[in-house]
């Protein structure tokens, strides 16, 4: 089948030819690439759901597209018309796109081991402790790997160059004095790393966390090399330098589990019914979702001189819900106490009294 192309390349100009003879190269790789995409879609379509064949299709499909022309074209040198110096030429240029198409290959591996393991330890449960802490490591370890790999790729360009070699060699003999240099220079860089690389395996923060940090509340969307990201209630973003979370006291509310207590304070009355109002406090609690059923006292906490403080106890699965129940029950609270008992609510009291008859006597002027 190949005798007749090879036979009508070979009898071409050499420019026409080697033009040709790239083409069908290019053109063989895309082909195989397309076969091998269909058989792969011809097993993945008879599965529902996540699968480890959508997800090597959606993150190798490009990098295969570049990697496998370039590996038919690189077997198709000898067959070329060209000089010494155009084929030491070509050969360079096409090891070093290979080399920058496999280390493509190997990060979208990686991706797809994120896909599969992100797929296996979902952050949707309630009470996702496991899920986080192994995310957590494995945005890390992604975000190393994938350093690791561009600074090995960019290595092994620049020593295929003789010129490189030469200068790699100079740089190495003044280590001794350079490595001083770029340690002090890269010492705020290193220690973010090893921040980092503290964070992935001690874990006082994972992704997903629920945390107060700058005084803002807010879930930890994403942990790179250097930086971490916190997404605020408000949609807003507080990108934080990794090493803050090693140095700086914050607070965790889900470092051990997703459940949590809050509390609701309303201020009332000397004269409020106190039993009445925790009654209707219980069937509030007893008809909420949002209570988890562990947790449910109402308990008057403080007294000042005008008001009770009342405390509503809940507990709730996790801080949102938490949130919610707090508000659901402050709201009827009040609305119940409007309702039906509108005299307990705060007031100021003033007491007016008669002037004694002292107060009333006119007063003496001296010498009068």
């Amino acid at each position: 089948m190949l005798e007749p192309i090879i036979s009508f390349l070979n009898n071409q100009p050499p420019l026409i030819a080697n033009l040709l003879w790239v083409a069908v190269a290019i053109l063989f790789g895309l082909f195989i690439k397309w076969a091998l995409s269909r058989i792969a879609l011809r097993y993945i379509r008879k599965e529902t759901g996540f699968t480890l064949g959508q997800s090597i299709i959606k993150r190798l499909s490009k990098t295969i597209s570049f990697l496998l022309p370039l590996l038919v074209l690189n077997f198709s040198l000898p067959a070329l018309s060209l000089s010494e110096k155009q084929y030491l030429f070509l050969n360079k240029t096409l090891g070093i796109f290979l080399i920058i198409s496999f280390s493509g290959v190997l990060i979208a591996c990686i991706k797809v081991a994120e896909d599969y393991v992100g797929h296996k330890y979902n952050l949707k449960k309630s009470n996702n402790i496991k899920e986080r802490k192994i995310r957590t490591q494995l945005h890390f370890l992604r975000n190393l790997l994938i350093s690791i790999i561009v600074i090995v790729t960019i290595c092994a360009i620049l020593l295929s160059f003789e010129s490189m070699r030469r200068i790699g060699a100079g740089l190495l003999t003044g280590v001794g004095v350079g490595g001083i240099i770029v340690g002090f220079a890269a010492q705020k860089s290193l220690g973010n790393l090893l921040a980092g690389l503290q964070i992935a395996f001690t874990q006082p923060i994972r992704i997903d966390d629920v945390l107060v940090v700058e005084g803002e509340w807010g879930r930890v969307e994403e942990i790179t090399l250097t930086y971490v990201v916190v997404g605020i209630w408000d949609q807003r973003r507080l990108i934080l330098p990794i090493n803050y979370f090693i140095e700086t006291p914050f607070q965790n509310w889900t470092r051990n589990s997703a459940e949590i207590l809050g509390a609701s304070f309303i201020y009332l009355d000397y004269t409020a019914p106190l039993d009445d109002i925790r009654a209707e406090f219980m069937r509030l609690v007893n008809q909420s979702e949002l209570w988890d059923k562990r947790v449910a006292v109402m308990q008057v906490t403080n007294v000042t001189h005008q008001t009770l403080e009342i405390r509503a106890l809940i507990s709730a699965e996790n801080s949102g819900k938490a949130f919610e129940l707090r508000c659901f029950l402050r709201e009827k609270l009040i609305s119940y106490v409007q309702k039906h008992h509108p005299y307990c609510l705060p007031r100021t009291r003033a007491e007016l009294t008669e002037k004694s008859k002292y107060e009333q006597a006119p007063t003496v002027q001296p010498g009068s």
